[in-house]
């Protein structure tokens, strides 16, 4: 079973978050930011993830260190489950439409960080998440899976479908990749390793 636990305690936040990528979709959220709990819940879900995340944040101050370093735990907690990447697909790409919108996602698990996000909301909030924070999450985890993500909503209007799509495109997207792939001798790279 691909699994890690990653524990992250700071001044501004204590957290723990487990990921089993062979899972079931089973997710117990709690970062004391409804929104993020139901975008982490469905990560779970549409990827087929077991995932754990507890966190005490400062949210008395704002959401931006709670939803910035539950990034950064989730994806080490990805890394280190995935280990040196033998025998996985290496890429995944979906495309998922909520309601009237449409995001794109691809990932490359490649060893390389980068973030490419294109998207733009027309609210400030959904629920208590800031919808700034939405990019900076997906840049925290992209920097500490070590991965290339890219993620655009296509078209649509409303805020919640459009951040509900990408959150969704990013969980098949990862499905993808992490799937073990049985033509794939050793890592999927001419470098010999990811």
């Amino acid at each position: 079973m691909r699994t890690s636990t990653v524990k992250r305690t700071t001044k501004e936040t204590d957290i723990s978050v487990t990921v089993a990528i062979d899972g079931t979709g089973r997710s117990t959220a709690s970062t004391g930011i409804g929104f993020l709990d139901h975008m982490l819940d469905l990560t779970a879900k549409h990827g087929q993830f077991d995932i754990t995340v507890s966190c005490r944040g400062d949210l008395h101050v704002d959401d931006h260190h709670t939803t910035e370093d539950v990034g950064i735990a989730l994806g080490r907690a990805f890394a280190q489950a995935l280990g040196e990447k033998k025998g996985i697909a290496r890429y995944g790409a979906a495309y998922v439409p909520m309601d009237e919108a449409l995001a794109r996602c691809v990932v490359d698990l490649s060893g390389r960080s980068a973030l490419v996000f294109r998207a733009e909301f027309n609210r400030k909030k959904v629920g208590d998440l800031s919808t700034e924070m939405v990019e900076h999450f997906f840049q925290s985890v992209a920097d500490n899976l070590k991965a290339n993500v890219h993620l655009e909503v296509l078209y649509g209007r409303n805020t919640h479908h459009k951040i509900e799509a990408l959150f969704k495109a990013f969980a098949r997207a990862m499905r993808q990749a992490c799937a073990a792939d049985p033509g794939v001798k050793g890592v999927l790279s001419t470098k010999g390793t990811l």
